[in-house]
């Protein structure tokens, strides 16, 4: 199996390449040509590009892990998300038909408004609330027109490379006595590690079963507020060792209109994974383990 990777610098990019490897011969493409081997176009905005390099690379699998990811950045550059978005994955999706190839792409509960309680299901009406939405919404419509597809949506992707959530949330902990976090806002933290594997594993069984292709909702287990989420963060690295100004305690909730920002935020962000897990035989572990994995593994590196 020869596999392309588009996007291997994300946090998601960056696990993929890790588990995709025991899949076969992984070729793994960054925006930047000059950072690529042979110079391949792993730019988005290079839409010609972008498909010369399908051609040239003629891979049996492609996995998309690359997106514009800016959700208030994008209210102001709807063409450019759109094309990152959208457009490209659409040039993928037109070149894996082509070759008969597996087309993985990775998409977002922000396609839904937010609305009620209840955890999110494939089948529900989409309404996006902001440009981010609408672009990824159109990306997935344009993926799915590649009949060997796997779409996985997910929400509140963090990892132990990069910028994330919980380690802006441990600065801030060190720099002030008090914070102040949103509580509105609910969802399950997701590792970028756990997407990787589950990317792998469908992979492998979807490749034996052509009809598990597909839109799947992807998240970890049990479900949080920003809030929460925070709280747990420092009082796990409280139990690290790690020396805190603001503890759990000193967490204050808030609402999401007390924050407004260029784009719209959806108020639930809950996704039902019943069908991933049943189709795939899985198991998707409580947000909490992947969390207390991550904190583990940056203690390390203070």
């Amino acid at each position: 199996m020869k596999i392309l990777l588009l996007g291997r610098g994300g946090q998601v990019g960056w696990e993929l390449q890790r588990s995709l490897s025991i899949l076969g011969e992984l070729v793994a493409l960054d925006f930047d040509p000059t950072h690529n081997p042979d110079h391949l176009c792993g730019d988005f905005s290079n839409l010609a590009g972008l498909a010369e390099t399908v051609r040239r690379v003629a891979p049996d699998v492609i996995v998309n892990a690359a997106a514009h990811t800016a959700v208030d950045k994008a209210e102001a550059e709807p063409a450019l998300a759109r094309t990152i978005n959208a457009l490209a994955p659409g040039v993928l999706a037109t070149e894996a038909h082509k070759l008969g190839a597996w087309l993985v792409h990775y998409s977002t509960d922000y396609v839904f408004d937010g609305s009620g309680s209840q955890p999110w299901r494939e089948t529900d009406a989409t309404v996006p609330l902001n440009v981010y939405g609408l672009t990824k919404l159109e990306g997935e419509q344009r993926v799915a027109a590649c009949p060997k597809h796997l779409i996985f949506r997910t929400s509140w992707v963090y990892g132990a490379r990069g910028g994330n959530f919980a380690k802006t949330m441990l600065r801030l902990a060190q720099e002030r006595e008090a914070l102040t976090v949103i509580d509105d806002q609910i969802g399950a933290p997701t590792a970028a590690e756990l997407l990787a594997d589950v990317t792998a594993h469908a992979l492998l069984r979807a490749s034996a079963r052509p009809e598990l292709a597909g839109l799947y909702h992807c998240v970890a287990g049990g479900e949080t507020s920003w809030h929460g989420y925070a709280r747990y963060v420092l009082g796990q690295a409280q139990a690290l060792g790690w020396t805190l100004k603001a503890g759990p305690e000193q967490v204050t909730p808030t609402v999401t209109a007390n924050y407004p920002t260029p784009a719209r935020r959806p108020l639930n962000s809950r996704l039902d994974t019943t069908r991933l897990q049943s189709a795939f035989g899985l198991t998707l572990p409580h947000w909490q383990h992947g969390v207390a994995r991550m904190l583990t593994e940056i203690t390390g590196k203070q």
